[in-house]
């Protein structure tokens, strides 16, 4: 009697049936052809199943939209806040990357009231050495101006300049930016949204 053995093979099929990924194993064992029975062979064959069922729902992304985004107001004090620090965490709450729906090319973000602007901080030396350069746009109309000069004419324009150069610059950076109001002192003309008072720490 004659033994012929081939090598051994390994087939993996992957078959979609009713939203289930269904993963086969197929072992094809050594076999025995006998010269004898003209081309009739004996083959063993062992089928490991392995069913892996997989919910393809729960992957869907749900997107925000104009009319499922939830908007809320909160108020934010500034004194004695660093400027970059709160401009980049009034930046997160405007654009609603604290959510969890949140949707690059959607206004998803909150409504920030700013109290207080003029008692914010910058470290070092930045309230005299940082520059804010603007042109009138006549030839040499270049002006530079600095914190301390801003804060002293318009106290709420440095807090409006920091959060603005955080957000996108386009359309939708500018639809943003409407819903940032900066204040001077500690009172506000919101009232009637009910604007919850909130801790910059709680923002991530």
């Amino acid at each position: 009697m004659h033994h012929f053995s081939p090598p051994r093979k390994d087939i993996i099929k992957l078959l979609t049936q009713n939203n289930c990924l269904i993963f086969c194993h197929f072992k094809l064992n050594r076999y025995l052809c006998s010269p004898q029975k003209c081309g009739e062979s004996q083959q063993k064959t062992s089928i490991n199943l392995k069913i892996n069922k997989v919910d393809t729902l729960s992957y869907k992304t749900i997107s925000a939209n104009a009319a499922t985004v939830n908007k809320e107001w909160v108020v934010i004090d500034a004194t004695d806040q660093v400027l970059g620090r709160l401009a980049s965490r009034v930046a997160i709450m405007l654009r609603g990357k604290h959510k969890v729906n949140f949707t690059p090319h959607v206004d998803c973000g909150d409504n920030v009231i700013i109290i207080n602007a003029e008692k914010v901080r910058l470290t070092g030396n930045k309230m005299t050495d940082r520059q804010y350069v603007r042109h009138t746009g006549y030839p040499g109309g270049q002006r530079y101006t600095t914190p301390k000069e801003l804060l002293a004419s318009k106290p709420t324009a440095l807090v409006e300049h920091a959060v603005k150069g955080m957000l996108p610059k386009n359309r939708l950076g500018s639809e943003l930016f409407r819903n940032l109001y900066v204040y001077e002192g500690g009172e506000h003309p919101h009232q009637a949204q009910n604007p919850k008072q909130i801790n910059l720490n709680e923002i991530y």
